[in-house]
């Protein structure tokens, strides 16, 4: 039996299936109106595929924007891929769902951010080695917050 209920691992779980729902209308249905979206993601993720220029270029993160020009999004349980254009030539990434940092549609206010544990190791106090009554460690808190528009905005 588990010691608690993980709700911050539960609620990046429901963050990301929403994210998944999303991009599987857009793969039917196109972007709507002025949707579009900015996606960061850790390109070191074990899932994450990029050219090696790309990879080389973004070593730790990077945003992409989708919007206009893109091709063969696929989307499954894991993740998406989708090919967008670099200086007019295609390039074809794959992203896990786990991979990404934030989501953010600037049309209409959304964005998601995912904090990780290095965000929590930097930000925010150790937590206990041990439970002051003498029994199992703490478990691990991980906060999901909407990300501010501001640093998206021209």
């Amino acid at each position: 039996m588990s010691s608690g209920i993980d709700y911050g691992k539960l609620m990046h779980h429901a963050m990301r299936g929403l994210i998944q729902t999303v991009l599987e209308d857009v793969k039917e249905n196109g972007l709507p109106g002025d949707h579009h979206f900015f996606i960061t993601f850790d390109t070191r993720h074990e899932g994450a595929k990029a050219a090696d220029w790309i990879k080389e270029r973004y070593p730790e993160e990077m945003t992409v924007v989708m919007q206009h020009e893109y091709d063969d999004l696929t989307v499954t349980d894991d993740g998406f891929s989708i090919t967008l254009y670099f200086g007019g030539a295609p390039e074809n990434l794959t992203i896990p769902f786990d991979a990404i940092q934030t989501f953010v549609d600037p049309s209409v206010e959304f964005g998601l951010r995912f904090e990780t544990q290095d965000d929590l190791d930097d930000d925010g106090p150790e937590p206990p080695e041990d439970d002051p009554d003498g029994g199992e460690p703490a478990p691990e808190h991980h906060d999901a917050e909407v990300v501010s528009l501001d640093r998206f905005r021209k």
